[in-house]
């Protein structure tokens, strides 16, 4: 058994994370590969989540992998959540969830949108043909099948399929109102059918554990979305790579590759207080169902829904010590416990460059706001 402190262990993930200062770069393919992922449900959080972690991060960047040069795209699936991903995983990550998604998918534009699978079908093979050599947002596509049923409902399972891609917004980058393209137009030397579902499961499971460990069994289901006994088989077929890892004041069993073992055993001890400030939704505080490792439980509420999804946070090494929220031309900041003062001067600087990536104001004013303590729970920021 390996046994390890938290405070190591989380100075490890944000290594992995990208978001300690010697590890930050700047190629936003590889930080996405390597955090298993960018959350896209808010379309805010993608950009702020990739600014944490580059050196000089601008919103064009994004937008050029995504819809220029195409090295990546979105894609409906773990935890029924968009996300975006490098396109060469995409056969492995659609492949181990389309299952779990189409069921969901189907059942919404079927049982509660109130379209027929005959409608479907039918409409379906007209957005085709509809679509072929560009891309059109719903309301488009609409306005060229008129009395049309419920296209966006369509169209999203249509993605969800694989038969489209969503593509770049037509209102921007901080909308979610996709443009939709043909998949195979899109990305034509995509082959979805080169893995099948057992290995693409396994595949995805390495791909977390290489983004997020160590962890528990219970992670990796909550996370990937798969049943416990699925977990396990992966784990016991890869048991000889895996090690058993304890975390001092944590009661879970972990586990870890036995390569990481070995990175984290060579891990500098941290130095300087590293300090993050994240957008909703990001992958750090997404990776797990147990979020002891992250911070107090007396404070859960205050940072994550009953869906288990997470605020804007503020963390020091690590830890999340409060929460950050912008109202032009304001940011403020709640924090958990007062803190010293030698913690402060990286928040001013940091808000700052936030506030340029959000509206590109020149004018900020920055609030240190109320203690947790004097603040409702269930206030829930969705920035």
């Amino acid at each position: 058994m390996f046994t390890i402190n938290l405070d190591h262990v989380n100075h490890f993930v944000l290594q992995k994370h990208h978001l300690t200062d010697e590890t930050k770069i700047d190629d936003i393919v590889k930080i996405t590969r390597d955090i298993c992922g960018l959350h896209t449900t808010n379309a805010i959080t993608p950009y702020l989540s990739l600014f944490s972690r580059t050196k000089k991060f601008t919103r064009d960047k994004l937008d050029d992998e995504l819809y220029i040069k195409k090295t990546l795209g979105k894609i409906r699936c773990v935890r029924k959540t968009v996300y975006i991903h490098p396109k060469e995983r995409m056969p492995i990550i659609y492949n181990a969830t389309k299952k779990m998604i189409a069921n969901i998918s189907e059942q919404h534009l079927f049982k509660y949108l109130g379209v027929t699978q005959k409608e479907y079908e039918n409409t379906s093979k007209k957005i085709i043909e509809i679509l072929k050599g560009r891309g059109l947002t719903a309301k488009e596509i609409k306005e060229e099948l008129p009395g049309s049923i419920n296209i966006s409902g369509i169209a999203n399972l249509m993605c969800d399929q694989m038969l489209l891609i969503r593509g770049k917004p037509k209102n921007g980058w901080k909308s979610n109102l996709h443009t939709y393209h043909i998949f195979q137009e899109y990305f034509p030397d995509i082959n979805l059918d080169i893995v099948n579902e057992t290995d693409a499961k396994e595949q995805l499971v390495k791909y977390y554990l290489d983004a997020f460990t160590p962890v528990t069994e219970n992670d990796i289901a909550w996370w990937t979305g798969f049943t416990k006994n699925d977990v396990r088989d992966i784990i016991e077929n890869n048991s000889r790579n895996i090690v058993p890892v304890k975390i001092n004041g944590l009661d879970n069993d972990y586990i870890m590759f036995s390569s990481d073992e070995k990175k984290f055993k060579s891990i500098e001890k941290l130095i300087k207080p590293v300090v993050n400030l994240l957008p909703v939704l990001d992958p750090y505080m997404m990776g797990y169902k147990d979020r002891q490792r992250h911070l107090n439980h007396k404070y859960y509420d205050y940072i994550f829904d009953r869906g288990g999804n997470a605020t804007t946070t503020i963390l020091l090494n690590g830890q999340v010590i409060g929460i950050w929220d912008f109202i032009e031309p304001t940011i403020k900041i709640f924090l958990f416990e007062p803190i010293s003062h030698i913690y402060i001067p990286p928040f001013p600087l940091r808000m700052i460059i936030i506030s340029h990536v959000l509206s590109r104001l020149t004018l900020l004013i920055l609030e240190i706001a109320l203690l947790f303590a004097q603040r409702p729970k269930g206030i829930f920021i969705d920035r």
